[in-house]
């Protein structure tokens, strides 16, 4: 870990214009930067970089930061990682700071897999380059597949000698425990206590995480042997979590991040034959079922996504599925079949790499028309072929988040098999509220079975709007979520802390019944409004900012902004640019036909933007409490209809008593 004083030597030396500069061509525009922007794809610029503020914004995609978090984004590296680059660039040293005995146990435990990991794969690439063994069977082997020793190179290949102790032994000779190695899976124990290794004559694919670190292997047997498996691979560990690891992930994170387009191959050879022939934006599934995990690595740089197939129909067929995954999670599927007994790896090989994109670009289709063709091929004149067929094109279609694209499918799907529109929108619309129901229920079980009795209990010895918020959290009825309709006013209220949370406030006379007499800051009066009444944020965002704030010691606007700017996660400093960046300005304009300095109006904004959360805190609860009310009714449930009724008529008084103050400060 850094210590505090290394990072504030390498945030004073850091300009955000020069660290941006070494990616992007800036143009000065008065006293800030722009370009077009590095994130998305534009003709126009739409990227500002402000020297004064060090921040940057984007206002075509949104995507918002400092110096540190640039630099992660950008470049996909963790915070320490951005630290230590900034470090070296203007030549600070960067130190460690005292941890823990327990930090500094786990973090030797983590870096003692990465490092038998590492010796491992230079053991196989040895073997591979240096023994005869190695050159005459397994570089045979790569050499034969076309792979040029700059490849080998890159993708750090190598070979397991045809003995089964040989890693093993090696390792422990040069000192690696045997404990990091069978965690790892590199050694296997048997139940005598004898140790073998897990790979041997066969050809290695060292596996790399997103920062470089190698973090397992994968084996391919070379010799026709049917009683063993083709390939075998790392068990999990906590240096490896396959669903969150795509094979190619490091080699290509910037070509996807720059092209803004991410192949999907099954295979290993997939992959290193694409990089070979010049496309990088490619990564491997590694032959299993796509997970939610693997999807949100690849989100994480582009939202364009083609999978790319061979002829094997009953493959593509299993595979179907996996893509519904990839259209949940919002991302724009596009699929490229190969001709009949090629497949990635051998096309790549065949053509250059112009050849290959032109290919690509002239055979991708939309994943929806490519389901509909596939299972027309198969469909006959029976009725429930055709049915079934309509059927598989629905799943797919329902589970697309955009209601703009689902609406563009449904029509195209109509046209091509020849079936109402509306009949469509129908099946859509079933298979969509049939999931959310599903969702609602399961979510519903799982809030009974957290001691309901005793929730409600707590919320009537509660204050008013401490019940008001207990039962905004308590519901969870779709389209009636406190996070959404109270974020607008949460996002106001972090913004007055930030900014002016130093400064004294006086409270104008129209909110004095909110007011303590004693002068207090404007971070002091939020707090106690805030905790009289028992509320706290509902974004969990903007509670992490407004709880962290708190326990800085200088409230300062600066160093505050300075603070957060920097802030190891990259959500948090991105809130607070955007926060900085478009003030808001309107709300003093309602006072004034011309423009008065913020500062000057706080006693006012401040306590207004209070008086509107909170009234939106207990709108948003009494909304909830009828729809619980009136599933208590329909359950026949007397007890809880009571209950409920008391709680309501409670929210109600305070909910008018917010309009009339509301009304009157307005009027």
């Amino acid at each position: 870990m850094i210590d505090h004083a290394t990072v504030e030597r390498i945030l004073d030396a850091a300009r955000i214009e020069e660290v941006v500069s070494d990616f992007v061509t800036l143009k000065r525009r008065g006293a800030n930067y722009i370009a077009c922007c590095p994130f998305h794809h534009e003709k126009t610029p739409s990227f500002s970089v402000s020297p004064s503020k060090g921040i940057y914004k984007c206002f075509g995609c949104g995507k918002a930061g400092s110096t540190v978090s640039f630099v992660m984004e950008h470049e996909q590296m963790s915070y320490v990682e951005a630290l230590k680059y900034l470090g070296r660039k203007y030549g600070i040293e960067v130190k460690e700071k005292e941890e823990s005995e327990e930090d500094v146990q786990q973090r030797l435990h983590h870096e003692s897999l990465l490092i038998v990991n590492d010796f491992a794969q230079k053991f196989y690439t040895e073997q591979l380059l240096k023994t005869d063994e190695g050159i005459a069977i397994g570089l045979s082997y790569f050499k034969e597949r076309g792979f040029t020793d700059q490849t080998i190179e890159k993708f750090l290949l190598g070979y397991a000698p045809n003995k089964k102790r040989e890693f093993t032994h090696n390792a422990q000779r040069k000192g690696y425990k045997k404990e990091h190695m069978v965690e790892v899976g590199l050694t296997i124990e048997r139940e005598n206590g004898e140790l073998v290794d897990r790979y041997y004559d066969r050809v290695i694919f060292p596996i790399r995480g997103i920062s470089g670190k190698v973090i397992a292997f994968g084996g391919r047997k070379l010799r026709n042997d049917k009683e063993v498996a083709k390939y075998i691979n790392s068990p999990e560990s906590e240096v490896y979590v396959k669903n969150k690891v795509l094979y190619g992930i490091y080699e290509a994170k910037q070509a996807i991040a720059r092209e803004q387009k991410c192949y999907l191959v099954e295979g290993y050879t997939d992959v290193i034959s694409f990089h070979q022939a010049g496309v990088e934006n490619v990564v491997s599934s590694s032959g299993t079922s796509l997970t939610t995990g693997q999807i949100q690595l690849i989100k994480r740089f582009t939202n364009n996504v083609t999978v790319l197939y061979d002829g094997d129909w009953a493959g593509i067929k299993a595979s179907l599925r996996g893509i519904d995954m990839l259209l949940e999670e919002g991302l724009e599927i596009k699929v490229a079949l190969f001709p009949d007994g090629e497949d990635p790896d051998s096309f790549a090989r065949k053509h250059t790499r112009e050849e290959l994109l032109e290919f690509l670009s002239s055979n991708e289709e939309d994943f929806i028309s490519f389901k509909q063709r596939i299972l027309t091929q198969e469909l006959n004149k029976d009725p429930l072929q055709r049915a079934k067929l309509i059927g598989e094109v629905v799943s797919s279609i329902a589970v697309i988040p955009d209601a703009i694209v689902r609406a563009v499918y449904i029509e195209q799907t109509a046209a091509k098999l020849n079936i109402k529109e509306d009949l469509l929108q129908q099946e859509v619309a079933k298979q969509r509220h049939k999931k959310q129901s599903e969702e609602f229920f399961q979510q519903k079980r799982e809030q009974e079975r957290q001691e309901r009795l005793q929730e409600i209990q707590a919320a009537d010895s509660a204050s008013t709007f401490g019940t008001a918020q207990t039962a905004a959290q308590r519901s969870n009825i779709p389209g009636f979520v406190v996070n959404t309709y109270c974020s607008e006013a949460e996002k106001e209220i972090l913004y007055y802390l930030l900014k002016f949370g130093y400064l004294p406030i006086h409270v104008d006379a129209d909110f004095a019944y909110g007011a303590e007499d004693e002068e207090q800051t404007v971070a002091q009066y939020i707090l106690s409004q805030l905790q009289n009444d028992e509320l706290e944020l509902q974004n969990l965002q903007y509670k992490e900012i407004f709880n962290e704030y708190f326990q800085l010691k200088d409230h300062e606007s600066e160093k505050v902004l300075r603070y957060f700017m920097n802030h190891p996660s990259k959500e948090v400093s991105s809130i607070v640019a955007d926060l900085f960046i478009q003030p808001y300005t309107l709300t003093i304009q309602q006072f004034s036909k011309s423009i008065i300095p913020e500062r000057n109006v706080l006693g006012r904004v401040v306590p207004k933007s209070i008086l509107i959360y909170k009234a939106k805190v207990t709108a948003q609860a009494a909304m909830n409490l009828t729809e619980e009310l009136g599933r208590a009714q329909k359950e026949k449930n007397i007890e809880l209809q009571n209950e409920l009724m008391t709680q309501l008529s409670t929210l109600m008084q305070v909910r008018n008593f917010f309009s009339k103050e509301l009304n009157r400060i307005i009027l």
